[in-house]
């Protein structure tokens, strides 16, 4: 018979929890203006773990050889983009540490899952307000991102 040592079971208050490397929340739109409810999680989530707010406002860039020269492919409405704005500032103002990231890509889609992975997100709050688009295209997308998200998620429209 073998006896192994054991040493003392340490009390409580004196073990040593090691926190890992904090992970930033990514609230993520696609050209139109957040969900408020999004919004609130991400802020708070935020907030709550102490790490950075990165705002992504993925919008669409067609593929046509005179959209990238001239600029005039934008799908993105000016309102839209000072609400998006508006709500970084608030953000900021809360004292959370913001990144705002616009993103103009042909699959806007694939840019935000990219800077959530990239970022190794703790935290993908995809927020565009559903009511803006058409529901099979909402559906699809969230398909996608849920398919390869590697954090956690939050959809907007989901919610409790």
């Amino acid at each position: 018979m073998r006896l192994r040592e054991r040493s003392a079971p340490t009390p409580p208050g004196d073990a040593t929890v090691a926190r890992s490397d904090p992970r930033p929340v990514v609230l993520a739109t696609l050209a139109v203006p957040f969900d408020p409810e999004a919004f609130r999680i991400a802020l708070q989530a935020a907030l709550e773990s102490a790490v950075t707010l990165i705002v992504v406002d993925a919008v669409e860039l067609p593929l046509w050889p005179q959209s990238i020269a001239t600029r005039h492919a934008d799908i993105e409405l000016d309102e839209d983009r000072a609400r998006i704005k508006e709500l970084v500032g608030q953000a900021a103002g809360l004292g959370v540490e913001v990144e705002h990231l616009r993103v103009r890509s042909p699959r806007p889609t694939e840019a935000v899952i990219e800077i959530a992975t990239e970022r190794r997100a703790g935290l993908l709050v995809f927020g565009p307000d559903p009511s803006r688009f058409k529901p099979r295209f909402f559906s699809r997308v969230v398909k996608k991102i849920r398919k390869r998200a590697s954090c956690l998620l939050w959809i907007a429209g989901e919610g409790p």
